[in-house]
């Protein structure tokens, strides 16, 4: 879900290096074969096949292959339009994607099988190790595996993490007069607030920023249940999904999503004035992995892609949007860094760098979620 000088002191803050933003329409480059690291390149592991091979041998499969199907993926998220584009331009490969949340990408690889339809997909930080135990990932090093910290990727590379976010609110501001910059101003106001399918990473994320807010954590979601109580009965809980679309018509007046969408939103949408800000008492960093089906019909242009999403130019376009990229040694231009949230904004924010814990934590939500909020929502 999910990245240098002048972001030293954040770094410290994170335990990550972080970066702030990029030209949206970076261009891509070759992959640099001369990066792999000699434990990706020595890996020949018949479970992933992929990682047996060069990135130049990758690229060339790639290139047949012609197309990648991916899930979970659309252009208007964490700006992937660019990277496809990006991808499409260099290599020739066609992307088309099917949207869809984190637990509903890894149900379609579960579903299909070895008829599977799709290649890629972007989950949540939590689903990572879900896929692994589900058996529906192969594993691909990508030549920037020793540069992208252990939490941050999976045994194998089965899945990796380009990027995290950070807990953002966005307003339309033409409907809510004063854009709560905490979850004590959204407490205290009286329109409705959407976080998304609770089955989803972004909902889970939003319910655990809000614990840590009101003086819980990952431990005690006692809290969050609390105010999303007071929420649901006073009917200020907004069903509407958090795409941009339903932000664009107004049907979403304050949303809760992540950063790496809250400036892509608020760049594309026209219609109003979009105000988008990080709560300043409760915010957490989490990052999306890329998975690879196990039985993907074009894996080897799965494998470019990522390999592209974790490349200089790729790391770049995910900061454009308000992402952070995770490799530790990237550097992102400094003109372009003031087009995102400013390094300040992320100072209270909570990593998410202990994902078996994360996991745990998201599980509670989602049943907690449907135990105690959905009873109150049909009221």
């Amino acid at each position: 879900m999910r990245r240098k000088k002048p972001f030293a002191a954040l770094s410290l803050i994170l335990g990550c290096t972080l970066a702030l933003a990029a030209p949206a329409g970076a261009a891509a480059s070759d992959v640099d074969s001369s990066a792999v690291s000699a434990e990706a390149a020595a890996s020949n592991d018949s479970e992933n096949p992929l990682n047996g091979k060069t990135p130049d041998e990758i690229t060339e499969a790639a290139k047949k292959e012609g197309d990648i199907e991916s899930v979970g993926m659309p252009d208007e998220w964490a700006n992937w339009g660019n990277a496809w584009k990006a991808i499409k331009d260099k290599y020739g490969i066609n992307h088309t994607d099917a949207d869809m949340s984190s637990a509903e990408e890894l149900q379609m690889f579960q579903t299909e099988g070895e008829n599977g339809t799709k290649d890629i997909g972007d989950v949540g930080q939590a689903f990572g190790q879900q896929a692994i135990d589900q058996d529906l990932a192969q594993g691909y090093k990508t030549s920037y595996w020793d540069s992208v910290p252990d939490w941050a990727k999976g045994e194998d590379g089965k899945w990796m993490m380009a990027y995290t976010g950070a807990t953002a609110f966005l307003t339309n501001t033409d409907q809510v007069k004063e854009a709560p910059k905490s979850w004590a101003d959204v407490e205290k106001g009286d329109y409705k607030v959407a976080i998304g399918d609770i089955n989803g990473g972004t909902a889970q994320a939003a319910v655990i920023a809000s614990a840590y807010a009101f003086g819980g954590d990952l431990n005690n979601p006692d809290p969050a249940f609390d105010f999303w109580t007071k929420m649901a009965e006073a009917g200020r809980i907004n069903s509407v999904d958090i795409t941009q679309q339903n932000f664009e018509t107004g049907e979403v007046p304050m949303g809760v999503i992540w950063s790496f969408n809250a400036v892509t939103y608020k760049n594309n949408i026209t219609k109003y004035k979009m105000e988008a800000d990080i709560p300043t008492d409760g915010s957490i960093l989490s990052g999306y992995a890329s998975v690879i089906n196990k039985y993907a019909p074009h894996p080897n242009a799965a494998a470019l892609a990522r390999e592209y999403f974790f490349s200089d130019e790729g790391q770049a376009n995910l900061a454009a949007a308000g992402g952070v990229p995770t490799r530790t040694d990237v550097e992102i231009p400094e003109e372009v860094q003031e087009k995102s949230f400013k390094t300040s904004a992320f100072a209270n924010a909570v990593p998410m760098k202990d994902t078996e814990a994360y996991t745990k934590a998201c599980e509670t939500v989602v049943s907690r979620w449907n135990e105690e909020i959905v009873p109150l929502l049909v009221q």
